[in-house]
């Protein structure tokens, strides 16, 4: 608004210039059916002050002009190649807009492969993860997995199965991830079984009573995680303790299945299930990987998980 004024008050001073000049300019050389005698007063009474001064009002005039189209802004402004204006760039870090749009990118698997969370997400997915917002989201997944649940034919031959991942799904390590930077930090194989073997994750309250309802309406239930063979006794001993219990079967990564991707592992073992007579309805996990690939679910589920990715 202030720049608008002063454009326009400059654009002012300088027809009011061009004005004055013109008019000395007249009174110095007049028309001649309009010329007066040499003694008519010209200017404040001085015959010759019109005509000295012109000169002065001309080269005035030039400089003023020259100041005020310097000093305004260009119509069109050409930034650095590469540069976005301040006023247009990405905004500081910790930027919940851009952060709340980043999980929405990772969720829905737009994003494709990321190790890390972005250092300006941090305090987001801090908040998220340790706030009402990701049990309420964890609490939505489960309902909607319930409400297709409730609306499956169960023959009670026992083939009708649902398939559970565990670590994000029917377990939280967010104590884990609490001490390593909610997902900031390049994942540590080590660190990880070191906690895993302490058996302390909690359950999500929203999986458990997922796993409850499920159980009572006739599910068979398979636990398919990416742990290792050599972590199965932790792994049973966790479970049990954060309320879980009566599963079919606990299926994890042999020696066989070191160094397969996630989605090709869990996709042969899916395979095998449905291989031996059953029939997968559903089908839980936090990771795309739990749920893509092949011999599919006739439902997945997806719950959230901004702090890390499994390929």
């Amino acid at each position: 608004m202030v720049g608008t004024i002063q454009f326009f008050f400059n654009i002012f001073l300088v027809f009011l210039c061009l004005s004055v000049s013109l008019r000395f300019r007249f009174q110095s050389h007049p028309p001649e059916n309009q010329r007066e005698s040499s003694s008519t007063k010209t200017f404040l009474g001085f015959p010759s002050m019109a005509s000295s001064i012109q000169p002065f009002l001309t080269i005035s005039l030039f400089l003023f002009l020259f100041h005020v189209v310097s000093s305004q802004p260009s119509i069109i402004q050409i930034w650095p190649e590469n540069r976005i204006p301040d006023h247009q760039s990405p905004r500081s870090d910790g930027d919940s807009l851009f952060c709340d749009s980043w999980r929405l990118s990772v969720e829905t698997n737009n994003a494709g492969y990321w190790s890390t969370i972005p250092v300006r997400c941090v305090d987001f997915v801090k908040d998220y993860v340790t706030g009402n917002r990701y049990l309420s989201d964890s609490a939505v997944a489960s309902s909607d997995s319930l409400l297709f649940a409730k609306n499956v034919e169960i023959d009670g031959s026992g083939f009708d199965a649902w398939v559970f991942d565990i670590d994000e799904t029917l377990l939280s390590n967010l104590p884990y991830y609490e001490a390593h930077g909610f997902g900031s930090e390049s994942f540590n194989e080590t660190a990880f079984d070191e906690w895993v073997d302490l058996a302390e994750a909690p359950a999500l309250p929203a999986s458990l009573s997922l796993y409850k309802e499920l159980e009572q309406l006739g599910f068979t239930i398979f636990l398919l995680t990416g742990r290792g063979e050599y972590q199965r006794n932790v792994t049973v001993e966790n479970l049990l303790s954060a309320g879980y219990s009566n599963w079919k079967r606990l299926i994890l990564r042999e020696s066989s299945d070191q160094g397969k991707p996630a989605i090709v592992y869990k996709s042969e073992k899916r395979l095998e299930l449905i291989n031996e007579g059953y029939k997968i309805h559903g089908s839980s996990g936090d990771q795309w990987s739990d749920l893509l690939g092949f011999a599919l679910a006739q439902r997945s589920f997806k719950l959230p998980n901004p702090m890390y990715y499994i390929a």
